[in-house]
């Protein structure tokens, strides 16, 4: 008897060191706790670039990254553009993102697709406190009720790009950071002549919005739907615009292919056009940070932001939540940065990465695009489009001296009124 009771008292010591280490129990079963998780059931979810994004761009920043993170969540770009986005919504297709530029969000917000992100940031511990501040208020003042519609994932900037080889052929100094519009003018004086039948012209922008938007002026008021156009502030911008074209030999086109494709343009004020720089290899240019207003010193454009959404509609929201949280890490923001795409995140290192990984901005000024901040950005209205379609004419106008500039904004003014009550109050 006492070897008997030795032996089960030594056995059951032996279980209690192995329970103790770590060893399964006798009868231990898989699924008790003792095994890896069940991976995830595979999902894909659906993204509709109404901010357009390149193929080579969405698998970098976005499919590749979270697959490498999330291996069962799959990405997929919808191929469609901002004129299918009602006709998705009313088809009821599969939708779970979205891309879309800040200034869209106010005129779609009618179709009901729009999530708060902010439970789904909570839950996932998204930290919206690491993005540009005023990027985000921005974004929230879009809402009714404190909603966050998107997080941002790009700012726009503005800059002031040159041709070197022209400025040296008339030896005139280049242009630098810190210019006021005053001091643009005179440049554009300098640089716009005719010389052996060939026109050349000191200055000129892409849309009239390169004068207005640092002043924060939108045609229609994004809640109220006044109309805004008739105002001290847009003849200021028209004034400003009538000084820089009726400089001999520099009429304005609102166009940047003479800069590019004929090098017949010295500076152009516009945003990011690195994409067509890389495809004019032979272009000898720099670039210098936006001409500001006297007032507005170290002011250019106003926030205009690319944000990434969440749908309403999603069956998979928490991936969603996923899918942004990867592309709006510090690692791939670097990755975008080293691209040449601003950053909307506040992180420093950021900034260092901007454009390293572009050969062709080796050696350029990219430091005098961080020496200006964005104006303040209005909501916009669902009438934007059509308001600056008309302050561009009205603008042309002007300058091309067929109409002085209160008619030319009275008549705008008129024009959008009449154009907003045609369709009924959005």
């Amino acid at each position: 008897m006492k070897i008997k009771l030795a032996f089960v008292c030594g056995t059951a010591f032996t279980l209690l060191a192995l329970a103790a280490c770590g060893a399964p129990e006798p009868g231990a079963k898989e699924g008790d706790g003792l095994t890896k998780p069940k991976d995830p059931d595979p999902v894909t979810l659906k993204l509709f670039p109404y901010n357009p994004m390149s193929e080579s761009d969405f698998n970098k920043l976005i499919a590749e990254p979270v697959k490498k993170k999330y291996p069962y969540i799959t990405v997929e770009m919808l191929a469609k553009n901002a004129t299918q986005f009602e006709s998705t919504i009313a088809a009821k297709e599969d939708m779970d993102l979205i891309l879309m530029w800040n200034g869209n969000i106010n005129g779609n917000k009618q179709y009901g697709i729009f999530e708060d992100m902010t439970p789904y940031a909570r839950k996932a511990g998204f930290d919206f406190g690491r993005f540009d501040p005023k990027a985000m208020e921005t974004i929230k003042e879009l809402s009714d009720k404190g909603e966050i519609y998107g997080a941002p994932y790009q700012i726009q900037f503005y800059a002031l790009y040159y041709n070197k080889d022209l400025f040296d052929k008339f030896g005139v100094p280049y242009p630098k950071d810190g210019m006021t519009w005053e001091d643009t003018v005179e440049l554009a004086r300098k640089m716009s002549r005719t010389q052996d039948g060939v026109q050349y012209s000191g200055f000129d922008m892409d849309t009239l919005s390169r004068l207005t938007y640092p002043l924060s002026l939108v045609p229609v008021d994004g809640k109220t739907i006044k109309v805004l156009v008739n105002s001290d502030a847009y003849k200021k911008a028209f004034d400003l615009g009538k000084q820089l074209y009726s400089i001999p030999d520099n009429p304005g086109k609102l166009s940047t292919g003479r800069f590019t494709k004929e090098k017949t343009l010295a500076m152009v004020g516009t945003v990011n056009m690195f994409d067509q720089l890389e495809k004019t290899p032979d272009l000898n240019w720099d670039m210098v940070q936006f001409p500001s207003y006297k007032e507005l010193p170290n002011t250019y454009g106003m926030y205009d932001l690319n944000v990434v959404m969440m749908t309403s509609t999603s069956k998979h929201k928490d991936d969603a939540m996923k899918v942004i949280e990867v592309f709006l890490s510090d690692e791939v923001q670097s990755l975008s940065s080293s691209m040449g795409k601003l950053s909307a995140l506040s992180n420093p290192e950021l900034r260092k990465a901007f454009g390293s990984g572009l050969p062709m901005l080796k050696g350029k000024n990219l430091q005098g695009i961080f020496k200006s901040s964005p104006a303040y950005a209005p909501p916009f209205s669902i009438y934007h489009s059509k308001g600056n379609e008309i302050l561009k004419k009205t603008f042309l106008d002007y300058i091309g001296d067929k109409k002085d500039v209160n008619t030319a904004l009275r008549e705008a003014e008129e024009e959008l009124t009449r154009y907003i009550q045609s369709q009924g109050t959005k």
